[in-house]
């Protein structure tokens, strides 16, 4: 019996209908998933049930997209510190992080079943953190969300940002190089759909920067990302109705500094998941001839089974 947290019974009519899971065939399609992680001597993944679905899930139980996402998600995450998870979930820098309210994930799903709405600002100060210290917090935070919350991992994420603090002096946090890698990891190795993205308050140099990043990317997900120069609570209220936002954002749904205290909790629930799971990655000395990845860091390694449509 796979060790996954059942589903509330209005998602799991989402998952049948439009991922295509079926009940009775997770066990054979995480066990398929399994074996093939076992022919990869480059390899070492996370093989715990909860963590595997949602490979599968994420990729619409097409097991060749499944691996081809967990071999992107692990080889680009061995070879750029940036779009690695954190170890260590009690490390001071990360808490400190958390607690600025710079990533929240909002308590209620838009429309009460729908996608997970995460709230974004820039309210640190350009020298605070790290580039890497803040990448790694937001990656350990996906792994969290994925592992965690099952509207978004059945629905998806919606993303309101807001520009509004971001100055010059934090550009350097952000290289276009840097950009364009954690954009094409969201695209090709998170196993989570990016329904809407919606930057607000954004000045000039910060919609160059996103034009580079999106530059590279599919016209799909081009197509759902919103860049506006000014923010009006009423404006979105339509997408977003107030009980939804927190109240620093006009909203009526608590604050931010209490929706991440509170989210502190979850966080701790993960200590030893990471833990466990620390030294997963990729050894690209061992990675076979016929797995390399060849003409783009997004390449796709290894023997793909025939998958039997029913």
């Amino acid at each position: 019996m796979p060790q996954i947290r059942p589903l509330p019974t209005e998602l799991q009519k989402i998952a049948i209908d439009e991922l295509g899971e079926v009940s009775n065939r997770i066990a054979d399609d995480l066990s398929d998933l399994k074996e093939w992680i076992q022919q990869q001597p480059h390899l070492k993944a996370c093989v715990e049930d909860q963590f595997l679905v949602q490979f599968l899930r994420g990729s619409k139980y097409s097991l060749e997209k499944a691996k081809e996402k967990l071999n992107n998600f692990y080889t680009f995450s061995t070879k750029y510190p940036y779009l690695r998870s954190a170890d260590d979930v009690d490390d001071p820098i990360f808490r400190k992080l958390h607690r600025t309210g710079c990533l929240c994930l909002l308590p209620i799903p838009l429309n009460g079943n729908g996608p997970r709405i995460i709230l974004e600002q820039i309210n640190f100060g350009p020298h605070d953190f790290t580039t890497i210290e803040i990448c790694k917090y937001i990656w350990t935070m996906a792994e969290i969300t994925l592992l965690n919350d099952p509207y978004a991992c059945i629905q998806g994420l919606v993303f309101v940002m807001d520009c509004s603090k971001s100055t010059l002096q934090h550009l350097p946090l952000v290289t276009p190089k840097i950009l364009i890698d954690f954009v094409m990891f969201c695209e090709k190795a998170l196993p989570l759909r990016i329904k809407k993205v919606f930057d607000l308050n954004c000045p000039p140099f910060i919609q160059t920067l996103l034009n580079i990043g999106l530059s590279c990317t599919s016209e799909k997900l081009r197509s759902r990302i919103h860049i506006c120069e000014g923010y009006n609570v009423e404006k979105f209220e339509e997408l977003f109705p107030k009980k939804y936002l927190p109240q620093n954002f006009g909203g009526e749904n608590s604050t931010i500094e209490h929706i991440c205290q509170e989210f502190e909790q979850v966080i701790d629930e993960y200590r030893e998941y990471f833990q466990r799971n620390a030294d997963c990655g990729v050894d690209e000395s061992l990675r076979l001839d016929e797995d390399n990845i060849q003409n783009s860091e997004f390449g796709v390694g290894g023997s793909f089974r025939k998958i039997n449509v029913d």
